[in-house]
């Protein structure tokens, strides 16, 4: 980075680096585990094993949720002694993550979730899978970090956005801005690193003791036109915004401008090998809680751009003459960045499950822009695709409706199909995929 300091990042309040550096390595004989906890690890591992050699999944989940039912505080007792950074938001929990993780690899081994199970027994399973390792980056879904957050004491907590999703699951977003709001007050000792242009997000993280305030630019603003503090409208002026009940946004110490980030020490310019301007959203959090950290950015930014894949996500899959890339979307305002993705004229596979952990209720897909499609083949497929057709009609666009996503694709004769699934038939095509 330049010694230049960029001057729409904020000089009043330059955020101070936590240290999230260990006072001991955190072995096993450093955090001596209660005989309750190391029995439920044990059997957690023993269902995790069971599960593989049948050929039922991974494990982990399974794992981690034996491990729970054995022993209810058996997270707190496999974080302790370690430094913990919890990743949360409606979107891009897993990308980015999985940038903060190979960061902080730099410090030391990293305990991580990085398949994308954010739930308690996915974070369990993470952190019996690495028991010595001192640092630990953990994707928790929203709706879980307060509890997690109780039990895991993080040194800092990155919150990425928030809007709706799965509401017959979550309840409406401003509940979760509430208890996020909550959960920051309980941890004051946790750096929490804030998207300042949401305002959802800005309102949760104005509680916290110590906020590092993000700028990636304006986003999603369907689930935040009133104020989630008084619910007068939201004023936006450019990049800013604000209510007259006081509430506006926080002047930010890190700023996404395109493909630059500016922070407190200068300037840089970020070369992803990831696709899109969300993936550059993800990297700047990723950076500055790594620096948070003590990892300094040029070693920071070098570990984000390395990566390739993220669990599948931007999958290119060879099939004869075909190719297809598999894309994951599952509410609206994934759907917003998703879209962008889209290869010129390309045709596009939708498909859409609606089992529990995807939400049962698809009333998001009435505000998912799919008239940006025109022009294209389009197919409906996956569990709802009748529901998915419905959306479809109502956009005027013309589509073919087959169920099965694999006999989507191969209605096609040549070229590359995109195939934008949500999250059950996300992994399930993955899981197809890796079969074949």
């Amino acid at each position: 980075m330049s010694a230049t300091t960029a001057t729409a990042v904020s000089k009043e309040c330059v955020p101070t680096v936590v240290n999230l550096s260990p006072s001991r390595p955190a072995t096993r004989a450093a955090r001596r585990l209660p005989a309750r906890t190391r029995l439920a690890v044990a059997a957690g591992r023993a269902a995790a094993t069971l599960s593989r050699r049948c050929g039922l999944g991974g494990g982990g989940i399974i794992g981690g949720r034996v491990s729970l039912l054995l022993d209810p505080h058996v997270l707190g007792h496999l974080a302790a002694g370690r430094r913990v950074v919890l990743v949360t938001g409606t979107n891009g929990k897993t990308t980015t993550a999985l940038m903060l993780a190979k960061a902080l690899r730099t410090l030391g081994p990293v305990a991580a979730n990085s398949d994308g199970a954010n739930l308690p027994d996915g974070v369990a399973a993470a952190l019996a899978a690495r028991p010595d390792a001192p640092y630990a980056v953990l994707e928790v879904d929203e709706t879980y970090l307060p509890s997690v957050a109780r039990q895991t004491h993080p040194a800092a907590i990155v919150l990425l956005n928030l809007s709706r999703d799965q509401l017959d699951r979550v309840g409406e977003v401003r509940s979760t801005e509430r208890d996020l709001r909550a959960a920051f007050t309980e941890n004051p000792g946790a750096a929490v690193i804030a998207n300042a242009d949401d305002v959802l997000v800005a309102s949760a993280a104005l509680a916290a003791a110590r906020p590092v305030w993000i700028s990636p630019g304006p986003g999603w603003r369907g689930d935040a036109l009133s104020c989630p503090r008084c619910g007068n409208a939201v004023l936006h002026d450019g990049d800013h915004w604000s209510c007259p009940c006081g509430l506006r946004r926080p002047p930010p110490h890190w700023v996404l401008a395109g493909s630059e980030l500016h922070g407190p020490d200068g300037r840089m310019a970020l070369d992803l090998r990831l696709p899109g301007a969300v993936n550059l959203v993800n990297a700047a959090f990723a950076i500055a809680a790594a620096h948070e950290a003590g990892v300094p950015v040029p070693h920071a930014a070098r570990a984000v751009e390395s990566i390739e894949a993220v669990a599948g996500r931007y999958r290119l899959i060879r099939d004869g003459a075909r190719s297809v890339r598999l894309l994951l979307a599952k509410n609206p305002a994934g759907w917003r960045e998703t879209l962008r993705l889209l290869g010129t004229h390309r045709p596009v596979v939708i498909a859409v499950n609606g089992r529990e952990a995807d939400g049962r209720d698809l009333s998001w897909l009435w505000d998912v822009e799919f008239e940006r499609l025109r022009g294209r083949p389009i197919v409906a497929s996956g569990e709802r695709a009748a529901d998915l057709a419905v959306r479809l009609r109502y956009a005027d666009l013309p589509h073919r409706v087959e169920p099965d996503p694999v006999r989507a694709v191969a209605g096609f004769a040549a070229g590359t199909v995109e195939v934008v699934a949500n999250y059950t038939a996300f992994r399930e095509l993955n899981a197809r995929a890796d079969h074949d």
